[in-house]
């Protein structure tokens, strides 16, 4: 079997010794075959990494789907559903169809959406990595030819594309533009787990901002949530501190959500606001919301287009591609620090 075709039925017959009829009675359980036959038949299969083509109805012998499987963490986040789209704007234009699932950055739930769209046999798979998952588990398919890009996070275990945002020096610029303000207590309420890849970054991208500012870190200063509701109970603790921050950098837009409600509730208008992705409506609120911004678009239109680089026949070595964020000012973050 060539190295960049994926197995097929007739694969697994070939290494068996068996007739493709007998081993497709194996897998869909649909008639007799001994139990000897079907150890060997199993054999293969995992030997191989063959997944059962269930379109097959649809599509060629041995042929791939003509769909793209796209795993995400949360299906109501914004920048997810942007990401998501404009993949699809991509691939539509290849006659392809982008199919999605949510895994609840479960790494259980999202090995069995994998598995599932593997065993549709999808043109491409692109995965938001969750934290705790091991990707060893593509590596059959990787290596028979089947594109993967993770999304927003790197994996684990699989050498393979990746398209992130500029996480660590994106949140450096916009501490840095509070600390241009006057700032020097500044509050950082990052997601959760604290494990997550793009926590981590933007919080080394904090440090790095206070540490070129001679401010010394903090740790009282950082807290995470992981919703808007924990995200506001986050804000009034760093609040009630006995020397709180005077200005408040937010980890994700949902986290920035829960800061801005906590500040509305408390009538607190004098602390300064920057949040890591942009919010819808931050024009509207009062001061405008001022964000470093993530590019969904660009994110999506980039994996996209690797992704069908590679079914074209693009054989170079994996890379990670870094998508640049940008700070747009709009009056939050320009809050001045109170004179003490």
């Amino acid at each position: 079997m060539a190295a960049n075709r994926r197995p097929t039925l007739a694969d697994v017959a070939r290494e068996v010794g068996v007739s493709a009829k007998t081993v497709s009675r194996v897998l869909n359980e649909d008639g007799p075959a001994s139990a000897k036959t079907r150890e060997q038949v199993l054999a293969a299969v995992a030997k191989l990494g063959f997944q059962p083509n269930l379109m097959a109805r649809n599509i060629r012998v041995g042929g791939p789907d003509t769909t793209v499987g796209l795993v995400i963490p949360d299906l109501g986040n914004p920048f997810f559903g942007a990401v998501a789209r404009s993949i699809e704007d991509t691939v539509r234009d290849r006659g392809l169809t982008l199919l999605m699932g949510s895994s609840a950055d479960d790494p259980d739930r999202e090995r069995a959406l994998t598995d599932k769209f593997l065993a549709r046999r999808v043109s491409v798979l692109m995965v938001v990595p969750s934290v705790g998952a091991d990707h060893s588990h593509l590596k059959s398919q990787r290596t028979a030819g089947l594109p993967v890009v993770f999304l927003d996070r790197p994996g684990v275990g699989l050498s393979t594309d990746s398209v992130v945002s500029s996480n660590r020096a994106g949140a450096q610029d916009g501490v840095a533009h509070l600390i241009a303000h006057g700032h020097r207590r500044i509050g950082f309420v990052g997601d959760l787990p604290t494990r997550l890849y793009t926590r981590r970054e933007r919080l080394a991208g904090y440090r790095a901002a206070l540490e070129e500012a001679g401010i010394p870190y903090d740790r009282s200063l950082v807290i995470d949530a992981h919703d808007q509701h924990g995200a506001s109970a986050a804000t009034s603790r760093l609040l009630g501190l006995a020397d709180p921050p005077t200005a408040l950098f937010a980890g994700n837009n949902i986290v920035a959500l829960g800061i801005i409600t906590e500040l509305a509730r408390s009538k607190r208008k004098d602390v300064a606001v920057i949040a890591f992705d942009d919010v819808e409506l931050a024009e509207a609120l009062e001061p405008g919301l001022t964000v470093v911004a993530q590019n969904p678009e660009e994110i999506g239109r980039t994996a996209a287009t690797t992704a069908l680089a590679r079914l074209d026949g693009d054989r170079s070595r994996a890379r990670t591609v870094t998508v640049p964020t940008r700070l747009i000012v709009r009056g939050s973050g320009e809050q001045p620090a109170p004179v003490r």
